[in-house]
């Protein structure tokens, strides 16, 4: 997706709760009827995709790793995967000691009554989340095993295909979705008073982003024993193309010159992570995620998930990451069916995970980027004497 386009998606975006607040607080019961009527119907419209978008995305990426899987490449995919789930833990155990202190008043305090809604109309998936989940991993490796050429080919224009319903209905539905949900919110009463609220939680998240860089690069200096610091100061240009193109794709000559420029790893480990990481390792939008879910959920149902349903949301988030679409809000949009089965999020709680993330998303990109050297750094670290060797 072109940065134009991204940057007018943006701008929807903002327009929608602009909007949303402005209908809520001055609509009235009939106008409330028609918006959340419209409201329920967009949200099942995207509920039905997120099978689709599961299994046209995370089976085509297990099939491209196939017989080319080296050590390097499983090394790479492990340390991404473990580098998310990570900065996920790291977030989550910031969520239950620092989300508390927020004093944030439960939505279902002192609301205005929402009318019922003209119609319901349900949408239900083809398949449901786990569904397409434990699929499109079945499907992936089995085609790997058996070599299958067509199956391979047809789940590359499965792909095609999904991506195109995403940028084709559920891109621009979405700002309509959001402002749908934001005059319910405003129209009830409680969401003036979360604002500020999700303001300090962006920035605790920027801070966030800003130690778990810190932690990469140092573990990627422990194991390479060079300094981190050489590569972390190049990547100031990589870090300011991320946060203006919100894309790690048209970031990623700008990221290739930066961890060439540090003369701290060796070449082709630059030309392998360096390209792989922006497409396999989301450590920072996984860990907004994280901090976000935790935030609605007391916001929208006045307390934090359990532990144990976190964790599991870590471990499953973690394999949508490394598949998520490459789209504003991509890693957010592959999570949507465990947003919803087991964190067990409404359409409220979905429209309001789109929104904070996508305003920040471009934040979240420039983590990603910039982590992706720490790895580089550290498979310099496992292969310099090998790596040249590899197939």
């Amino acid at each position: 997706m072109s940065k134009e386009k991204k940057d007018t998606l943006i701008i929807k975006l903002v327009l929608g709760v602009v909007l949303g607040l402005l209908g809520g607080l001055y609509a009235n019961s009939s106008t409330i009827n028609i918006i959340q009527t419209l409201k329920h119907v967009l949200g099942q419209v995207i509920s039905f995709t997120v099978p689709l978008i599961i299994l046209g995305f995370i089976a085509p990426a297990i099939t491209k790793m196939k017989a080319n899987a080296s050590k390097m490449l499983g090394s790479m995919l492990i340390l991404a995967y473990l580098s998310s789930v990570g900065a996920a833990l790291f977030s989550m155990f910031a969520g239950y000691a620092i989300i508390p202190m927020l004093n944030i008043s439960t939505a279902v305090e002192g609301l205005k009554s929402l009318p019922p809604m003209l119609f319901k109309l349900d949408i239900p998936p083809v398949f449901s989340v786990m569904s397409a989940l434990v699929l499109a991993l079945f499907l992936g490796l089995a085609i790997i095993w058996t070599n299958s050429k067509k199956l391979e080919a047809a789940l590359d224009e499965l792909n095609n295909v999904v991506l195109a319903i995403v940028q084709k209905i559920i891109i621009p539905i979405l700002p309509v979705f959001i402002a749908t949900t934001f005059a319910t919110l405003a129209y009830e009463g409680s969401i003036t008073k979360q604002l500020p609220v999700f303001l300090k939680v962006i920035i605790i998240v920027l801070v966030g982003h800003f130690i778990w860089l810190t932690v990469l690069y140092s573990i990627g200096g422990a194991i390479s024993k060079k300094n981190p610091f050489k590569l972390l100061k190049s990547y100031g240009p990589a870090y300011l193309t991320a946060v203006g193109t919100m894309s790690s794709a048209a970031t990623l000559p700008v990221a290739l010159e930066c961890a060439r420029k540090s003369e701290t790893l060796d070449e082709d480990i630059v030309n392998f992570a360096i390209p792989l990481g922006a497409t396999v390792h989301l450590c920072g939008s996984v860990l907004t995620e994280i901090f976000f879910v935790m935030t609605v959920s007391q916001v929208l149902y006045g307390t934090l998930p359990a532990m144990g349903t976190m964790v599991l949301f870590i471990i499953l988030l973690g394999i949508f990451a490394i598949g998520a679409p490459g789209v504003p809000g991509g890693t957010v949009m592959a999570s949507l069916g465990i947003i919803v089965s087991v964190l067990g999020f409404s359409d409220t709680g979905v429209a309001l995970m789109l929104t904070v993330f996508a305003l920040q998303d471009s934040f979240g990109t420039a983590c990603n980027v910039v982590g992706d050297g720490a790895l580089a750094l550290i498979l310099n670290g496992l292969f310099k004497n090998r790596h040249k060797t590899q197939d």
